[in-house]
Formats: structure tokens, sequence, C-alpha cells
């Protein structure tokens, strides 16, 4: 375990939003360009069962910056979602303490915050921070327009947007630049030169909200280069929200897919900057930088999770099984896969030990070191648990058990609203590192073949739920 000053390495940690499994170049993707993840997946490690914790953007970032399932302070779905409470250290606060100067810049949603509130990156350990507040706007950035004039100008519809001045260590100020290339230029000055790295390493955090809904939001240049037309924004004073997203997005917006793609371009060339501004200081090799998204890619958003089955909102494989790397030459094999089941929980503990310290004993984390994982001297979690309430899920390296409870309408809404089916009833489907298409079908169920293992995992699951302790976390 490194321990002194310069054997820490600064982290630098991508969050994405969306993003599709099967949209990466490096996967044979017929249209999808991302010649800067392929060059991070080259000089690090791609975990191909690499999970976040709910099929979500809040309840997911939730456990990931706490380390531990989000169901421990009663976080399961949009409407109970929240930031961890402030009895439980961090990410930036662990780090913090180890000596890590720190910076988040990007989208902040946990759940329903407000200015001011602990979930804020300045009262939870964070030095430095540029941020949206995407909970004032149902999980919504705009990708141009931040600042008071434009939310005047846009009147109701701003709240809808996502248009509000951003927050600059909480302080609100006006940003009229494409968010992707604003929040990349904020880590790169907060990264700096260098010279400082000797007595403090970083700990970056940039979680861009690309390639979030309304990705038709692109500057002038990029929309004449790709020649694709301009869209309006919604015009609250035309018809209802709820509405008019159900009939643009999907599937009926013209070019869709394009502008997901153009967003998806525009992030991978940013991530480009980063990696090069890490070379050009001497800094790569010194520097564990993480990709990962918040959950699988949605069926509004064009995004694609091929060969997984499922989207963004349902536990089938395509809503948390994402693109997951991490990369430090000289320490994380370089261009190498690992079949391990892995978690975002495991970022916390695997930064913890990277950076000499520990993780505070008083609330249980839920992670483990991924070190282990890489060097192959473990398989990974034994089993992965997934709750929204109305649909659970167990994954094992064998197994997956997963059940959605028909009473709640949440299917049907999902269904008519997301154009995503989460499925009914108990099934339980073999799964591996490489599934194909069809693997979690209704064809593919084999529950009537295999009760013991269905009664097992169930009483492993519901052992699980016993073992939160939702006690105010």
């Amino acid at each position: 375990m490194p321990t002194s000053t310069q054997e820490r390495p600064n982290i630098l940690l991508i969050i994405s939003d969306d993003h599709g499994y099967a949209d990466r170049s490096s996967r044979g993707s017929a249209d999808a360009r991302t010649p800067q993840l392929d060059r991070l997946e080259a000089a690090g490690t791609v975990f191909d069962q690499g999970y976040v914790t709910a099929p979500i953007c809040s309840p997911s970032r939730a456990g990931l910056i706490a380390g531990a399932h989000q169901q421990r302070w009663g976080a399961h779905w949009f409407d109970t979602s929240a930031f961890p409470p402030s009895s439980r250290q961090v990410m930036p606060e662990v780090l913090g303490e180890a000596g890590y100067r720190t910076g988040y810049f990007g989208k902040v949603h946990y759940g329903p915050e407000r200015p001011g509130d602990r979930a804020c990156p300045e009262n939870h350990g964070f030095d430095q921070s540029l941020y949206g507040l995407a909970g004032l706007s149902m999980g919504r950035l705009h990708y141009l327009h931040h600042s008071r004039e434009a939310a005047r100008d846009y009147g109701e519809a701003a709240g809808a947007h996502g248009v509000s001045p951003l927050y600059e260590d909480g302080r609100e100020v006006d940003c009229e630049e494409h968010l992707t290339v604003e929040f990349t230029d904020r880590a790169l000055d907060f990264m700096g030169e260098g010279a400082e790295e000797a007595q403090e390493p970083f700990f970056c955090m940039v979680a861009y909200n690309a390639v979030h809904n309304f990705a038709w939001q692109l500057p002038e240049d990029e929309l004449e280069a790709r020649a694709l037309p301009r869209h309006d924004d919604f015009d609250a004073a035309a018809m209802d929200y709820v509405d008019w997203y159900d009939g643009a997005i999907s599937p009926r917006l013209e070019n869709g897919r394009a502008y997901y793609l153009a967003q998806l371009e525009i992030m991978d060339r940013e991530i480009g900057r980063m990696l090069d501004h890490l070379e050009a200081t001497g800094r790569r090799e010194n520097t564990l930088v993480v990709y990962l998204t918040d959950n699988g890619g949605s069926t509004c958003n064009y995004g694609n999770n091929a060969p997984l089955d499922g989207t963004k909102y349902s536990l089938f494989e395509g809503g948390v099984r994402v693109p997951m790397i991490l990369s430090q030459p000289g320490t994380v094999p370089s261009g190498a896969r690992s079949a391990a089941l892995v978690s975002a929980m495991d970022l916390l503990p695997t930064f913890a030990a990277a950076a000499g310290t520990e993780v505070p004993p008083s609330h249980p984390i839920d992670g483990s070191d991924l070190r282990p994982v890489w060097e192959e001297r473990s398989a990974g979690h034994q089993a992965l648990h997934f709750d929204t309430v109305f649909q659970w899920a167990v994954r094992t390296p064998e197994w997956k058990l997963r059940g959605v409870d028909p009473t709640t309408g949440h299917r049907d809404h999902l269904l008519a609203v997301e154009h995503t089916d989460i499925g009914q009833g108990i099934t339980l489907v073999p799964m591996g590192p490489d599934p194909q298409p069809g693997s979690e079908s209704p064809a593919a169920d084999v529950s009537a073949e295999h009760p013991e293992v269905v009664a097992e995992l169930t009483a492993l699951h519901e052992q699980w739920r016993a073992g939160l302790q939702v006690v105010g976390a």
C-alpha cells in the first residue's frame, strides 16, 4: 500500500450520464466514435462486468460516492433518493483528510437537493467546484444556457430544461459555454501544471451531463460540422411538458441518434484533453484515471446497450452494467480485460487504499479494494444486489435472478413514458461476462428448471435486505 506523498497517485474520476454499453468504437460500434476512451482502454483495464448500484442516476451516484448500498439510508428510486447523511464520510472527505486537494466539476444529482444542502460539493469535502444542481430540474441540465438572463428568457420552461445559473463553490455564477467543455476547462485549471503535486496529490471528479437527454442542444459550429438542423427547446406556453417529451424525443426526434452521438464525441474529445494534459505535465503514470457512466443507456435518448437486454430504469443488464475503465500505466495492467464482478461501490475503498488511508469504520461500506482484482488475486464480488422496491435482482458469477412486482403500476408507467419495459414476475437466467442478445428474454428463463437456485438466491437477497440496517445511516 502506498504511504509516502510521492507514491500516492492523483485520482481523476470521470462519470458520464446514460452512456450506452455498446456505444464505444472499441466494442465495434458502427457509428459511435470514441478514440479517447479507446486510448484509455489501451492504457488500462476494462471491467466487462462493472455495475452501478441503481438503474437511474440519483441513487447510483449516492452509492458511488459513499462506497455503500444507498438503500442503507433509504435511497431506492427517484422519490426516495438522497445524498448520504452527514454522519457518513464520503469520497472527497476521506481523500481530503489524507492530504488530497479535491475538486468537483459537473452535474450534481443525488436527490431533490437545493443550494446549501450537504449534497452540494463544497459541503461534503470538495475544496473547489463548479456544478449544476440538476435536482432543481428533474435531473436535467441545459447543455448551453446557464445564466440568470437565460432563466428569465425561458420563463416557465427554465425548470423543464435545467436552465439556471451554475454554482462555483456554492455561489451562483453565469455560464453560456457548452457544459462538457466548461467542466473540462475547470478540471484542467484545478489539476494545474504539476508543480504542486510533490506536496499535494489531487482528487478530481468530473461528472458530465453528457450524454443525457436534450442532446440536440449543440453549439452552432458542432451542428454545422455535422449538417444537423437546430431544434428549438420546449415552449411551456405551447403544450404540456410530459406530452411534449414523449412525442418529441423518442421515437420521433429527427436525427435523434446523431445528436446523441455528437454529444458523446464531444465528451470523448474532452476526455482526451485531460489525458493530454496529464501527459504534457508528466503526471500520467502517477494518475489513476477511472471512467464509468451512472446507469445504462436510455431508449429515450437513443443509447445502445447491445448485447445487453434492457435499458436505463430496468434491472436488466442494460440498466446496471456499464462501461467501466481503470487506468494507471505501470500499476493497472494495460490493454487488459477483467471478467470479475465489480461495482461502483468499489471505487471508494480502492481510492482510499491508493491514498494510504482507510475508510472510517463508523458506518459499513459495501465496496472492496479493486487492486486484488486487477492483480488477478480476486474474482470480485460473489454477489451483487439491486433493489428499487418495485423491482430487485441478484447477480452472481453464474446466475441472474430478477423480480418485478406487478401490482405497483411502475411497469406500465415506464413503458408509456420512457419507452422501456422492466419485465414482470420472477426470472432466472444463466449469466456470464459475455451475454448474447436475448440472454434475459422470457425464452431464456430457467426458473422452472432450477427452483433450488431461485430459492437460494431469493434467500440471499432477503438476508441482504435484512442486513442493511437503515437507521439514519
